[in-house]
């Protein structure tokens, strides 16, 4: 239900503030928009690693995805406001061991996080067509669930691994820069980068080793942090075609 109501905001939301300001002096535009999720060293650790009493645990994020809308508001000739929202999808390979037995385990878990990104965004005109833009601002998140899988090694012998959620809400940092082609009949045409700088844990990664009335357990943080390619679509604004001495177009 919860995932429901969110996946129609990614759409609503966007189109309910994109009515508001259709009247403005300066154009707005709705568009929409794909992203890759790349764990990266030099943004944050992409690895957590755990041990106690023999067991060891790591949990590793790997390639995952992000899409959603967006509106970019028009406030001057030079500077705009983004915002949206996007549905965040992350993915994490797990590995498990225990010590002296030759037990070794490998699993996947995925996470999924629903973001509403506010930017302000400076862009400079490169020739008629192209524009370079940068963009700076926060994200609130919304983590739904946490989340969870195991491993039956054999008999009464468990490894679980579980993704804890302690508070559902946060506020992320990011940072875009990149390039569009803006044409006056198609539309905006946007690739750039992104940089995704999480302020608090995405989630408290706990390893558990149980077999009968024996247990272990421990847990770390996870970072979240990310880079992105953004491939993005701004619809052609039909009030804004009149308009050509705009730099917006």
């Amino acid at each position: 239900m919860i995932k429901r109501f969110f996946l129609y905001w990614l759409i609503l939301l966007p189109l309910c503030v994109f009515s508001q300001l259709g009247d403005t002096k300066l154009p707005s535009y709705f568009g929409v928009q794909l992203r890759t999720v790349i764990p990266s060293s030099f943004v944050g650790n992409p690895v957590t690693q755990v041990q106690k009493d023999g067991m060891k645990a790591s949990l590793t994020q790997t390639l995952g995805y992000s899409f959603g809308s967006i509106v970019r508001v028009g406030l001057t000739e030079l500077i705009s406001l983004e915002t949206g929202i996007n549905f965040t999808q992350r993915r994490f390979t797990l590995q498990g061991s225990l010590a002296d037995s030759g037990i070794f385990v490998n699993n996947d878990l995925g996470f999924i996080q629903y973001d509403v990104p506010i930017n302000g965004l400076i862009y400079i005109k490169l020739s008629k067509r192209f524009f370079a833009n940068a963009s700076l601002g926060a994200t609130a998140g919304f983590k739904p669930t946490s989340v969870a899988t195991s491993n039956n090694v054999s008999g009464s012998k468990f490894f679980y691994h579980t993704g804890f959620v302690d508070k559902k809400a946060s506020v992320d940092l990011n940072g875009n820069l990149g390039f569009e082609y803006r044409s006056k009949k198609s539309g905006f045409f946007y690739v750039g980068a992104t940089v995704r700088l999480p302020t608090a844990p995405l989630f408290t990664y706990i390893a558990t080793y149980r077999n009968q009335g024996y247990k272990v357990s421990q847990y770390g943080d996870v970072s979240g942090a990310f880079l992105g390619i953004d491939v993005r679509y701004f619809f052609k604004n039909v009030k804004a075609l009149r308009e050509e001495q705009r730099p917006i177009e």
